[in-house]
């Protein structure tokens, strides 16, 4: 007989996986259009889709803000746009679940990094062998879009830490929705300068609509209902199937097969950061909370959904 404990918490697990597989599929299909628009312009649509959401949703204070809480929210705006724009360049020359475990890299090393225990090394050399593998074969990896990939990670190791600092500063949603107004607008000239006439397609306008719903309203949405009630550390651990259902993702909309040696080197990433989550969390440790702060305190301490 399952427990109510159990029960429970297949609601916010649920919730999570869903955010997962929204945010890498959205990935895929906007992967699936890099041939009729540039990774830039894609970037842009979902930015833009997902800043329009929150500003209306969040509707930010933006009076009485010190020249500090401006510093921080640009901050966090350009390291979501970097971010974003890094994997997307990343993906466009290597296959979706490599470029996406290359990138995990940056926010599993700012956890190890934040760790006191050199026992927690163990799991940098475990990330560093399934990276190492990912070298082996024979048709190798595009080098930019690994160093785009490489990018990516830092970039997103930097907004893991500037996400804590807008949460303290800006109430609810208002930091997140004015870093997303930043980004897009950091984004504008960029994707007007490379994506041509197509950028103006209807069928394209409205998957890069359909990317942003999926690859970051979506996610957000389900991820602030499930931390009302999900521990942060287990936040974290599901988290770190992020390069698995990146993969898994590009087979189901791309048919990007892996041979078997990634799937190996996924596997190490996926452990690496499981490893890392697992051992950073305090005994006892009490459920995220229920408002939107949370959502990005449960970031700061855990690789979140919004980098692909």
């Amino acid at each position: 007989m399952t427990s109510r404990p159990s029960r429970d918490l297949l609601g916010p697990v649920g919730l999570v996986l869903i955010g997962i597989l929204s945010v890498q599929l959205g990935a895929a299909i906007a992967k699936g259009l890099f041939g009729e628009i540039s990774p830039t312009a894609m970037v842009w649509l979902r930015l833009v889709t997902s800043a329009l959401v929150l500003a209306a949703v969040a509707r930010p204070r933006l009076g009485g803000r010190t020249r500090q809480d401006w510093l921080v929210v640009l901050g966090f705006g350009a390291s979501l746009a970097t971010m974003n724009w890094a994997i997307y360049q990343s993906f466009s020359r290597i296959p979706l679940g490599i470029a996406v475990t290359i990138e995990f890299i940056g926010p599993l090393t700012l956890a190890v990094v934040g760790s006191r225990r050199a026992r927690d090394l163990v799991w940098v050399l475990l990330a560093g062998a399934g990276v190492a593998l990912l070298g082996f074969q024979r048709t190798g990896l595009d080098p930019l879009g690994v160093v785009y990939a490489l990018l990516a990670g830092a970039a997103w190791a930097a907004y893991i830490l500037l996400s804590a600092s807008t949460g303290r500063r800006w109430a609810g949603f208002d930091g997140l929705a004015v870093a997303s107004v930043v980004a897009a607008l950091a984004m504008t000239l960029p994707a007007l300068l490379t994506a041509g006439t197509s950028l103006w397609d209807g069928r394209v306008l409205l998957i890069g609509a359909l990317v942003g719903l999926l690859s970051s309203v979506i996610p957000y949405s389900c991820e602030l209902v499930a931390l009302r009630s999900l521990r942060p550390a287990v936040f974290g651990i599901l988290m770190s199937l992020e390069p698995a259902a990146a993969a898994l993702a590009a087979i189901v909309v791309l048919q990007e097969h892996l041979p078997p040696v990634q799937w190996i080197a996924i596997a190490c990433v996926v452990a690496a950061s499981i490893g890392a989550t697992r051992s950073g969390s305090a005994p006892g440790e009490p459920p995220a909370g229920p408002d939107a702060d949370d959502v990005e305190r449960g970031r700061s301490a855990t690789p979140g959904t919004i980098a692909t």
